[in-house]
């Protein structure tokens, strides 16, 4: 009995002085993880807006509510996380960048930070969170495919599986169908969001 005592103890002790080293080292890491994260936030923002002196927070700027305006346009499967607006050095408008999650991968959420100039042009995009099917669904990250969403009209886009015969079509990557439709529906829940402040995009 009283070794099962001991025993006990010591597992105990162990949890404890195991849960104490696991807080510590959380505390520790927390602020460069934060820091890492602001980081590849404002890489993407830089990424879809090279142009931009700085990035501010857009006033009023509500996740919930912006959420709501997309899934209300029908797209249940995408969030608005954030919308910030692009200034020059002068500290004038030049678009604004939206950061939403994609429900719909294949291998789980997608992160992703797409531009819209004031003049109604999508500059783009840059995934921030993914765990696609390395060598398919991937390929979201890769130039052949982001390629087609830059310097076009911000309109409301479509995925083709064979050539695309229109300006609003998105060639699919081959093998990732899903993957390509999360982004392409991604991005049109955030000009749908972009039509809702500004009016730029459209059905057309």
């Amino acid at each position: 009995m009283n070794k099962l005592v001991k025993d006990a103890l010591i597992l105990t002790a162990i949890t404890l002085v195991a849960g104490v080293c696991l807080g510590g080292v959380y505390e520790i890491t927390k602020g460069p993880i934060a820091q890492a994260q602001v980081a590849a936030t404002q890489a993407a923002y830089k990424e879809v807006f090279a142009d931009a002196a700085s990035f501010t927070d857009m006033e009023g700027f509500d996740a919930a509510k912006a959420t709501a305006v997309v899934n209300e346009a029908g797209y249940t499967d995408d969030e608005i996380n954030n919308c910030v607006v692009a200034v020059n050095d002068k500290g004038e408008t030049l678009g604004y960048v939206i950061t939403l999650t994609s429900h719909a991968g294949y291998g789980g959420d997608i992160v992703l930070s797409m531009g819209v100039t004031t003049d109604g042009v999508l500059n783009g995009y840059s995934i921030t969170e993914i765990s696609e099917t390395a060598g398919l669904g991937m390929k979201a990250k890769e130039d052949a495919f982001m390629s087609q969403f830059k310097g076009i009209t911000a309109q409301i886009l479509d995925v083709t599986k064979g050539n695309k015969s229109a300006d609003n079509e998105i060639e699919a990557i081959s093998g990732a169908t899903i993957t390509s439709k999360a982004v392409t529906y991604g991005i049109d829940a955030g000009l749908s969001y972009y039509s809702s402040i500004v009016g730029g995009a459209s059905n057309e």
